[in-house]
This record gives C-alpha cells, sequence and structure tokens, in this order.
C-alpha cells in the first residue's frame, strides 16, 4: 500500500512497507529487508509474502518479517 521511510542508519532509504491484509487489517512491515531491497523497494501495489510469530488479539501480525515479492498473486485479490 505504500512505502515509509527510515529514520537513523536507514533515513533516505525505505524504513517500512504499509500493508494490507485480504480482510482489510492494515500493519507494517519493517525487517528482513536487504540493503538493495531497501534502496529499490518494491512497488506500490505488489503483492509480498512475509512471516510473523502470532496474531494480536485485533488479528494484526506481531513482528512481520519481509520474504518476497509474490509475482503469481493478482494485488485485485486485496481490494
Amino acid at each position: 500500500m505504500g512505502h515509509e521511510p527510515g529514520k537513523g542508519k536507514h533515513t533516505g532509504r525505505l524504513g517500512a512497507l504499509a500493508c494490507r491484509l485480504r480482510n482489510g487489517t492494515r500493519f507494517s512491515v519493517g525487517t528482513g529487508f536487504t540493503d538493495m531491497q531497501r534502496e529499490q523497494p518494491p512497488a506500490i501495489g505488489q503483492v509480498i509474502t512475509f512471516g510473523y510469530f502470532e496474531l494480536t488479539d485485533g488479528g494484526v501480525p506481531r513482528f512481520p518479517r519481509y520474504l518476497r515479492v509474490r509475482p503469481d498473486v493478482d494485488p485485485a485479490d486485496f481490494g
């Protein structure tokens, strides 16, 4: 959904990806990126795969980490 700016050593680069699950839950993924991916992040609107520890009581992924772009998934599935 969007790119959030980096802070500290990531100033001027990607800090996090603003994401949305299929059910509409919004959250950010700010870890798991290489330096190159922070310089050239996934395009807004691309679908990604991420890992996480668990879901919060509100259904938000806890400690999400970026894994890869999913070119085989249609972004239209996410509304």
